[in-house]
């Protein structure tokens, strides 16, 4: 079975924790074991969101999961990035897991939305999904679901 790891950055925007258990629910149809690494904060709202495990299976520590992982451990990577910090880590992963990567760039502001592009785009060969989001995770999930027909 394919093996795809979502990381979660800071869950300060309110889109991500649906969009995480989206982006499990669609990968797990696609035929992927799916894994989300994420800090504490972040790993609790998936958790009370999705408290039966149904669409979330694995939920694991971004730090633990950052020191345990190696090239070939899984076949796609999806980033959340919304935040500088999101954006470095997943270059890391990317570069650390050698695989496929899509990172989901959203932010409010135009500008700091393009700052984090440039910076996957600089760092990575990763296929990038950009939109301007915040609260809404409507125009994230529409691009996530076109790239996702791309792989």
């Amino acid at each position: 079975m394919k093996k795809a790891l979502i990381l979660l950055g800071c869950p300060e925007v309110p889109s991500q924790t649906p969009m995480a258990i989206y982006a499990s629910y669609k990968l797990s149809k696609l035929g992927y074991d799916v894994s989300i690494a994420a800090n504490p904060a972040a790993t609790k709202l998936v958790t009370v969101s999705d408290p039966e495990n149904y669409y979330v299976k694995n939920l694991i520590d971004l730090d633990n999961c950052l020191n345990d992982v190696g090239e070939g451990d899984f076949d796609l990577l999806v980033g959340f990035v919304h935040k500088d910090a999101a954006a470095s880590f997943f270059v890391t992963f990317y570069h650390i897991l050698q695989t496929k990567s899509l990172a989901l760039v959203f932010e409010k502001d135009p500008e700091l939305l393009k700052e984090y592009v440039d910076i996957v785009e600089e760092n990575t060969d990763a296929e990038i999904v950009a939109v301007r989001a915040f609260h809404n995770p409507t125009p994230i999930r529409v691009r996530f679901d076109k790239a996702l027909e791309r792989l």
